[in-house]
């Protein structure tokens, strides 16, 4: 029997299988709803069988679902492998990637995402600029670092971007805080509210620059280094925050704190790999890009696919 069987397939099994829902393993292999489901209905059609039960929340594989599963988990990594083999015949195994960061809360997923690159790249360099860059973009410009990772894509002559992921950021405040009992705060709740954040320009925080500065707002503030500091300053009533979902989660299940919505539309953030135009065909680079976007869809709640 021939098979129609492509990766791209396999691709969209896999999506369909981490994020439980067609719509959203649509965004994740960048595919309209009804593409995605015409493509597996093809299978479908093919082997005339269902691969899962659509009514069921998460989406259940049947067996032969299952089975097409077990194929992509064995198949795809060694697709991968053969291209990163590939990629090091044509332009050989050594480099440099020195990483710079403008956001506090980019170490807790760029750790996994570094110690999943280094044994597959052993003969690069990998670094991480030390401290927060407020300028990063400005150090690829310099050779001074050769991946950034930003919230802004702002066009630059010589500057290539990559999208990573969307995200939401929450207010957090103590759980017997008057604005607990709001599920939405908007720009007016914070008026007279101590605002805790990083110690960072306003234009760098997306709280005041998309929803306070805009109407006039700006509360006094308290800052901390820390992400850690922020959850124990506001859980004692010392003020309010905004932070990644994925940051407060961890602190949300133990009880230290409560979440809620910043305007009813949320306040999304975005993330983006920079680097030099110059760079594009090291494939090393490429490859550290895809597997942090494919770790942070593993491992963090609540992320959203982001295209240019």
């Amino acid at each position: 029997m021939d098979s129609i069987i492509e990766l791209r397939h396999l691709k969209t099994l896999l999506a369909l299988e981490e994020t439980g829902s067609v719509s959203l393993a649509a965004k994740r292999v960048f595919l309209t709803q009804s593409a995605l489901s015409h493509q597996i209905r093809s299978l479908e059609n093919y082997y005339e069988t269902p691969l899962f039960e659509r009514k069921s929340t998460p989406l259940r594989f049947t067996p032969a679902g299952m089975r097409l599963l077990q194929l992509a988990r064995e198949l795809l990594p060694q697709v991968a492998a053969a291209e990163r083999d590939l990629v090091r015949i044509i332009e050989g195994e050594a480099g440099e990637l020195r990483l710079a960061v403008e956001c506090h809360t980019c170490f807790d997923w760029l750790m996994p995402a570094m110690g999943e690159f280094r044994p597959l790249w052993p003969q690069v360099e990998l670094d991480i600029v030390s401290g927060f860059q407020a300028d990063p973009v400005g150090l690829l410009l310099q050779h001074r670092a050769d991946l950034a990772i930003v919230s802004e894509a702002e066009p630059i002559n010589g500057i290539s971007y990559h999208p990573l992921f969307a995200y939401e950021m929450v207010g957090i405040c103590a759980e017997d805080h008057p604005l607990a009992d709001k599920d939405v705060w908007e720009a007016e709740d914070f008026i007279d509210e101590t605002l805790i954040t990083y110690p960072v320009p306003d234009e760098m925080l997306d709280l005041p620059k998309k929803v306070l500065l805009p109407k006039g707002i700006n509360p006094p503030r308290r800052h901390s280094e820390l992400t850690i500091a922020i959850i124990q300053l506001v859980a004692s009533k010392r003020g309010i925050a905004a932070l990644p979902y994925w940051t407060v989660m961890p602190y949300l299940e133990k009880g230290y704190v409560v979440h809620r919505k910043i305007t009813s539309d949320g306040l999304q953030s975005k993330l983006y790999a920079a680097i030099r135009t110059e760079d594009a065909n090291k494939g090393y680079l490429d490859n550290f890009c895809q597997i942090t976007h494919d770790r942070c869809f593993a491992d963090l709640p609540g992320l959203n696919e982001l295209e240019m």
